[in-house]
C-alpha cells in the first residue's frame, strides 16, 4: 500500500483493481474543472491552485492511487457534455435533475444561493428590479442559471455568456445590467467588476454534489462513502476555505 493510501485508510477503505475500474477505467482520474469559479477551480496572484472541485479531485486521485490530470473548460456546461461522452471522469457542480437524466451525482455535499452581481451606479438596485423591460441578465451559456431565468423572466432578456471573463467585461462596458448564478462565483467576479455588488437576497439554491459519468453507477456507493468523508474530516471545509468559497448556504 502506498503513502496516499496510507494517509486514508483509518476513514476510507483499502482501493481495489476492481473499485479502480469503475471510477478512473484509464488507470489517471481525469478531473474536469473551468476557471474562475471557486467550487471548481481558481488560482492566486502566486500561482497556488484551489478550488472545490480540483482539490477533491487531486485526493480522490490519492485515494484511488492513481494519477491525476486536470483537463480545463471555459464554463461548466462543457464540462457535463464531456462527461457525458466519457472524457472526463469526475467533476464538483450543480446536481439538478435535467444534468441527472445525463451524467451520475452523488448526494449533494453543500448549498450556494443564487444571486445577481449588478453595477452600483446602474439602474437595478434589488432583486424584484430585475425583471423589467429592457434589463440584460447574463448567464453562463449552458447553465442551470440560463434554463432557470429563461423560464421565471416575463420581462428582461436572459443573455448567455461564453465565460466568466467575458461576463466580467459586459457588465463593466454596459452591456449587461446583471449577471446571475451562484454567490461562490459572483463573490469572485465583484473583486474584478470595480463599481459592482452582489444583491444580499437570492433567488434560488445550487445543491452542489460530485458528477460521474452515467454508465458508472456501481462507483456511486464508494463516491458517497468518500464524500462523507470529506465532510467529517475537515477536507471540504478547508477545500471551501482555501478556495475563498463565498455564499455557502448549509453542509
Amino acid at each position: 500500500m502506498s503513502e496516499s493510501q496510507v494517509q486514508w485508510q483509518h476513514i476510507l477503505p483499502e482501493i481495489g483493481a476492481e473499485e479502480i475500474e469503475r471510477l478512473a477505467p484509464s488507470r489517471t482520474l481525469r478531473i474536469g474543472v473551468y476557471s474562475g469559479s471557486p467550487t471548481s477551480f481558481v488560482s492566486g496572484p502566486q500561482g497556488e491552485k484551489a478550488g472545490i472541485a480540483w482539490e477533491l479531485g487531486h485526493r480522490l486521485g490519492r485515494w484511488l492511487d492513481v494519477p491525476v490530470m486536470e483537463v480545463q473548460f471555459t464554463r461548466v456546461a462543457e464540462i457535463v457534455e464531456a462527461l457525458t461522452r466519457s472524457e472526463v471522469d469526475f467533476t464538483f457542480t450543480n446536481a439538478t435533475a435535467r444534468r441527472a437524466s445525463i451524467v451520475a451525482f452523488t448526494e449533494p455535499l453543500l448549498s450556494l444561493e443564487l444571486g445577481y452581481l449588478v453595477r452600483s451606479s446602474g439602474d437595478v438596485i434589488s432583486s424584484d428590479r430585475i425583471d423589467q423591460p429592457g434589463v440584460c441578465v447574463g448567464v453562463s451559456e449552458g447553465s442551470s442559471s440560463q434554463i432557470a431565468l429563461g423560464k421565471a423572466f416575463k420581462h428582461a432578456r436572459v443573455i448567455p455568456v461564453e465565460s466568466l471573463g467575458m461576463a466580467a467585461r459586459m457588465l463593466k462596458d454596459g452591456r449587461l445590467h446583471a449577471f446571475a448564478t451562484n454567490k461562490g462565483i459572483l463573490n469572485e467576479l465583484a473583486d474584478t467588476v470595480g463599481g459592482s455588488r452582489v444583491l444580499d437576497d437570492r433567488w434560488g439554491l445550487e445543491h452542489m454534489a460530485i458528477a460521474v459519468p452515467k454508465g458508472r453507477e456501481a462507483g456511486l456507493p464508494l463516491l458517497n462513502l468518500y464524500a462523507q468523508a470529506v465532510r467529517c474530516n475537515g477536507v471540504l471545509s478547508g477545500a471551501i476555505r482555501r478556495s475563498g468559497l463565498r455564499g455557502v448556504f448549509g453542509t
